[in-house]
Order: structure tokens, then C-alpha cells, then sequence
């Protein structure tokens, strides 16, 4: 298999190069080679012939994007729009990724792929046009929603949280807003998968749409974060205390979901694909973290 990635940088690409699995070929495109945000090289892009494209490009700077309205939807919507449409026009199939944040968090279930959106701020916004442009401008791609990703490389909560109980004995941490901490390696995993599945020998592939993959189990930032520290203490300062807040008095610019819990049955009885156990994951994660240290 020959697979383009754009993005070469944020933790999910980074996860996804770091477990290339045997037989495939993979061509990871920054923003240098190829800026989706603006005027894209699809030339580029097109030389590889490649079976199967991934997104793992996007603006993730939820509160930023209050102020930046036009940069995330110039990279979340728009630029997933044009390259949904090279796909179409080149028939290859495409692997997009969205955010559990389309929603406006005021559910009590786990929100299905047929649930109402409503998201509550810009970025949210952008990502909803996003996952529908590239649903609508190519019928043969993969929409993959996910929540509160972390992993070993980059700026994520739980590099964040180890960072702050190394200089803090007291942490601020919302307890109101619940949702499914989500291995942005165990999301490289499912991608493989998938991608191995809509571009492998066969019947053709029909399974066509959005489907949602997170972490299985349910938790707050707070408990998330007392969990971190109880399986990672922060050497002299041991485990910081952790100050439960509600989201209405963390100072950020957007707002947030109180619930971003999201169902994955979908996934798991259409592709067999079942999500790994939040607390498992973390556990792989701090594993990898006690390795050599990941920038």
C-alpha cells in the first residue's frame, strides 16, 4: 500500500509514522511541501500514486481559534474540502479525522455518528465543515471522530499535566466536563486498519461514512489528571493536589462540551475495531514516557 499523510509534525502524525506497519509505504507531507491551509501542491501529492490519502493536518488551537476564526477554517474546512475533492477527481480513497467537539455537550448518552451537531465554538465549527465538505465532495472517505487525544510527542494533557506537578504541589483542574481520553497511538492503529481495509484485496469496500473511535471508559480532566499523577508521581514533589473546578471558572476563551462522551458501537460492529481502555492506554503512554526522552 501506498499512503500519503499530511502532516508531519502533530502527535497524530507523529503516532502514525512511528507505527507504519510492514507493506506499506508512507510519504508524510508538512506544511513546507504541502500547506493545506493555502495554496496546497496536489501536483506533489498526485506523483506518489498513492492508494490511500490521510488527513492528520488540522488547527487544534481551541482557544486561539476564537480570535483566529479565518486560520482554522482555512485549515479545517476549507483545505479538507479541496483535497477531498483531488481525491474524488483521482478516485483514492480518503481518511479524514474530526473532533467529539461538533457537539455542544449538553447529551446524557454516548453520542452516536447520527447524533445533532451543534458545537459550541469556532474550532468546533471548523471541524464540522470540515468532516461534511469531505463527506460531500468524496463519497469514498472515512471520517474517523475522536476525543482528548494525548500520546508521548508533542503539547497534549498529559505531557502537560507532568510538566506542571514537576514545578506545582496544587493543580487547578476542571471536574465538570466529562468525555473518553483517547491514545493518539491507539488512533494510529485504528487508521492502519482501516486504511488496510478500505484499500486491501477483497470485496470492495462500501462501509463508507463517519464512524467515532475513542478510548473505551468515561472520566473527567480531574480524574484523568488524579490518575496520571497516582501512576506517575512527579519525583520530589510526589503527587500534586489536584483543586476541583467547574469548567465555568477555568479561564479559557472557548467553551468547551460538559459531555464529549462518544459511542463507538458503529466502529466495532462494522469494522471490528474496538477501542483500547483509556486507563490502559495512559499506562502505554507513561510507559513510553520513562523512554528516551519525546519532543
Amino acid at each position: 500500500m501506498r499512503a500519503v499523510m499530511i502532516g508531519r509534525s502533530g502527535q497524530l502524525a507523529r503516532c502514525l509514522t512511528a507505527s507504519v506497519p510492514d507493506g506499506v509505504a508512507l510519504t508524510a507531507f508538512g506544511r513546507g511541501a504541502f500547506d493545506l491551509a493555502g495554496a496546497p501542491n496536489f501536483d506533489g501529492l498526485a506523483a506518489g500514486h498513492p492508494d490511500v490519502i490521510i488527513n492528520a493536518a488540522a488547527y487544534t488551537a481551541v482557544d486561539r481559534a476564537e480570535i483566529d476564526r479565518e486560520a482554522a477554517f482555512a485549515l479545517n474546512a476549507q483545505g479538507p474540502a479541496r483535497l477531498a475533492a483531488f481525491a474524488a477527481a483521482r478516485g483514492i480513497p480518503l481518511i479524514h479525522v474530526s473532533t467529539d467537539y461538533v457537539f455542544d455537550g449538553c447529551g446524557s448518552r454516548p453520542y452516536e455518528e447520527d447524533d445533532a451537531t451543534a458545537p459550541l465554538n469556532v474550532y468546533g465549527a471548523s471541524k464540522l465543515a470540515g468532516e461534511q465538505a469531505v463527506l460531500s465532495a468524496q463519497p469514498r472517505s472515512i471520517v474517523l471522530r475522536t476525543s482528548w487525544l494525548f500520546s508521548a510527542y508533542g503539547g497534549n494533557f498529559v505531557r502537560t499535566m507532568l510538566r506542571l506537578g514537576r514545578e506545582c504541589d496544587r493543580l487547578r483542574v476542571v471536574a465538570d466536563q466529562t468525555g473518553c481520553p483517547t491514545s493518539a497511538h491507539d488512533l494510529a492503529n485504528c487508521i492502519w486498519r482501516v486504511a488496510a481495509r478500505i484499500t486491501g484485496s477483497g470485496p470492495p469496500f462500501t462501509a463508507w461514512g463517519l464512524y467515532h473511535y475513542a478510548g473505551a471508559g468515561v472520566t473527567s480532566w480531574a480524574d484523568f489528571a488524579q490518575t496520571i499523577f497516582a501512576s506517575h508521581p512527579c519525583g520530589s514533589t510526589g503527587i500534586p493536589r489536584i483543586e476541583r473546578l467547574a469548567g465555568a471558572d477555568y479561564p479559557a476563551l472557548a467553551p468547551r462540551p460538559r459531555y464529549s462522551v462518544l459511542s463507538c458501537a458503529k466502529i466495532s460492529g462494522s469494522l471490528n475495531i474496538r477501542p483500547v481502555r483509556w486507563e490502559i492506554a495512559l499506562a502505554n503512554v507513561l510507559k513510553r514516557l520513562q523512554e528516551p526522552v519525546q519532543t
